[in-house]
């Protein structure tokens, strides 16, 4: 019973990472592929790029809502706690390498807040506070996100959160700091909204 649980709702959270809202988005509203333009990557901050803040902010919520959903319920329906915080680097792999998407998604990180915040709204903050703080010293997104990934739980365990929050800093911040490193060499021109390669 317990590990059909865990194959439902590890599918369920990949499957949902899987929806390509930036991909949607943009083609709905400009036509094109996200991808094909700015970061190459399925992301918030490409659909702001290419087709205004407010399709960005659509994308967003979005975004978080498809980490939150599967998350939630694993959290509060699945027979052991253990199902959670894999569910949650589920999610992220599938927003990440989408099926519905050839494989080719985004980074992850807002995927990754949607299913902290179900667990946890303080360890979201913390988290997020830590991420933006990383990014104003090293002034540049992808190394402070993949540091961000790899110090989340160590940073969540000092601070006092050993719950499930912390497994889950730990599940999906490895998948997050993996997926950033491909970007570890870009040059960027802007902080945050301009990750246009410059080499």
């Amino acid at each position: 019973m317990v590990v059909l649980s865990a194959v439902a709702f590890f599918t369920f959270g990949y499957l949902s990472g899987s929806l390509p809202f930036s991909i949607w988005v943009t083609r709905f509203v400009k036509g094109v592929d996200v991808r094909d333009a700015g970061s190459g990557h399925a992301t918030t901050t490409n659909t702001i790029r290419q087709a205004g803040f407010g399709s960005g902010a659509l994308v967003f919520i979005l975004d978080i809502a498809k980490g939150f959903i599967p998350v939630w319920l694993a959290l509060h329906y699945a027979p052991s706690f253990w199902i959670t915080p894999i569910t949650v680097a589920c999610a992220v792999i599938g927003h990440c390498w989408p099926v519905f998407a050839q494989f080719r998604g985004g980074m992850g990180l807002a995927c990754a807040g949607g299913g902290l915040l179900a667990i946890s709204p303080l360890s979201f903050l913390i988290l997020a506070a830590l991420l933006i703080a990383l990014v104003l010293i090293l002034r540049h997104p992808a190394r402070a996100s993949a540091l961000t990934g790899l110090v989340a739980a160590p940073t969540l365990w000092i601070l006092g959160q050993h719950g499930i929050e912390f497994q889950a800093a730990i599940t999906a911040g490895l998948v997050i700091a993996g997926r950033f490193l491909i970007d570890w060499n870009r040059r960027y021109n802007e902080l945050w909204l301009d990750r246009k390669n410059v080499d």
